[in-house]
């Protein structure tokens, strides 16, 4: 992924051709840049994932490769989510009770971990562990198995994906306590940390994973 601003070489390529499609050579006029410039920014773009290769477009001496953004890139532009869901908890807050909230926050973290059921369910445990954390850092989590005193174990989050929407709704937190305890096929329990300024993820399981040294990430 992308760690440089939207401002940078990089992000101004992003931001051309999400506008347009656009060729090497398009790019190194606009940018005032060299074809090679534009190459090696492109190459580390594809790398990433966020530019692709969608065909030819005919040039004097030979087809030039014509680039696009992919839906990952277009995810980098969004700044809608957090305000959507924010309000569309606060609509359900506004016209359900409590106990109709709690359902349906639960159905969203199952359904949420339904897709990866299938996979996660013919695992040994700690397989199914470490693949959890995979899952989670792919909806933007990042989180690694930590051993407690107790001989418990915690997935404790470096972030909470949820964050933007978490501090003013805190019982978003439950979607992602059964998203986790889905995904583990183990009963969690949240002890989210949502006083700091970046709220953090963390889930209290209750049966024992080996996790090999204290951690894994």
């Amino acid at each position: 992924m992308i760690r440089q601003p939207l401002s940078s070489t990089r992000g101004r390529i992003l931001r051309l051709l999400r506008r347009a499609k656009q060729s090497v050579n398009d790019l190194a006029v606009i940018l005032g840049l060299t074809d090679n410039a534009v190459r090696a920014n492109l190459a580390k773009l594809e790398r990433d994932g966020l530019v692709q290769q969608v065909g030819n477009r005919r040039a004097v001496r030979k087809p030039e490769a014509v680039y696009d953004i992919t839906p990952t890139a277009e995810q980098l532009f969004s700044k809608a989510y957090a305000p959507v869901l924010a309000t569309l908890f606060a609509v359900m807050e506004a016209r359900l009770d409590e106990a109709e909230v709690d359902a349906h926050l639960r159905e969203v973290g199952r359904r949420l971990a339904a897709p990866y059921l299938p996979e996660l369910r013919a695992l040994p445990l700690e397989q199914r562990a470490r693949r959890t954390l995979q899952i989670l850092e792919d909806l933007g989590g990042m989180a690694e198995l930590e051993q407690r005193a107790d001989g418990g174990l915690y997935v404790r989050g470096f972030g909470c994906p949820l964050s933007a929407a978490v501090a003013a709704h805190p019982k978003l937190c439950l979607v992602a306590e059964v998203l986790v305890s889905e995904l583990l096929g183990q009963p969690v329990r949240e002890e989210c940390d949502r006083a700091a300024a970046r709220p953090k993820c963390r889930f209290a399981v209750h049966q024992v994973i080996g996790v090999g040294g204290g951690g894994c990430g």
